[in-house]
């Protein structure tokens, strides 16, 4: 790692700092990408996913975080997991997703594969659980009564994520399989690390629950941003907070006292339109902006 230059302003603790969908491989967003630095040579990166979509272009970026912060926690986002036409690297599904984390294991960086680590830093301890769940249309949009015929509908808009054309669940026969073996193991691994004397920070590119999506100008494709079965996860376990991305709606919530923070850059003609009222590296155990 890179220690980042001495600032007069420098933070008494390292800090638990995050962000997603970086979407590098677009040319405004790479200039964000090169100027995010730690300000505290021990400050921890999250990174929600979404990092860019075809290989050299996400290792090229996780190089460069791995270098200049001192821990680095990635979750895959949609994007990561597309097989695009352009990438040299054409796998599909499991063995994508694979190739990914040995990248990242390469890198020092820890993935959802890898034992939590624990952050002892300002906020802390928490221990940070990174989670791969992906997403299984559970969340069907109002006005329809089940998730067959919203997709219908969706598809027949013109409307969908490109997901369903890039997004492969090999070796599982649907996503929805795939996205239920993804709940199924990361629940039994979040029991096993369940402990109210170091509470969890779940980092998950999709919203655990579905209120976050309610803002969503188009309601129907919150099917394609999580599951029903993470809904109660925030409660059973002992969490101190939620990361994710997806949305493109950065900001704070709470749910059952629970702050959830969504903390995607996103495209630029989003970013241009709002700015970041809350800065590009978020921090997500002490937030100082209020919820929304």
């Amino acid at each position: 790692m890179t220690n980042p230059p001495r600032s007069a302003h420098l933070p008494a603790e390292p800090r638990l700092l995050a962000v997603s969908d970086l979407h590098a491989a677009v040319s405004d967003n790479r200039q964000i990408v090169a100027g995010l630095r730690p300000e505290h040579p021990g400050d921890w990166l999250l990174v929600a996913g979404d990092v860019a979509e075809c290989t050299p272009d996400i290792e090229r970026t996780l190089t460069l975080l791995a270098d200049r912060f001192e821990t680095v926690v990635w979750t895959p986002g949609n994007h990561e997991l597309w097989t695009h036409p352009d990438d040299p690297t054409q796998l599909r599904g499991e063995h994508r997703y694979q190739h990914l984390v040995a990248i990242c294991r390469g890198l020092g960086i820890h993935t959802p594969e890898d034992p939590y680590p624990v952050f002892r830093g300002e906020g802390g301890p928490v221990r940070v659980a990174p989670l791969f769940l992906l997403y299984d249309y559970s969340w069907v949009p109002s006005g329809f009564v089940t998730s067959a015929e919203a997709r219908e509908f969706a598809h027949s808009s013109g409307l969908v994520f490109t997901d369903e054309f890039l997004l492969h669940p090999d070796p599982y026969p649907t996503r929805e399989d795939w996205c239920a073996a993804r709940v199924a193991a990361t629940e039994q691994r979040l029991a096993e690390a369940d402990d109210p004397e170091l509470p969890l920070l779940l980092v998950n590119h999709y919203p655990l629950v579905r209120r976050p999506t309610d803002v969503m100008h188009h309601p129907h494709l919150a099917m394609w941003c999580g599951t029903a079965r993470t809904a109660d996860w925030h409660l059973r376990f002992h969490v101190a907070g939620v990361v994710y991305g997806h949305l493109h709606i950065p900001r704070r919530t709470v749910h059952d006292g629970i702050p959830f923070t969504e903390v995607s850059v996103g495209y630029p003609r989003e970013w241009r339109r709002h700015g970041h009222p809350h800065g590009i590296l978020r921090r997500v155990l002490l937030s100082p902006e209020p919820a929304i």
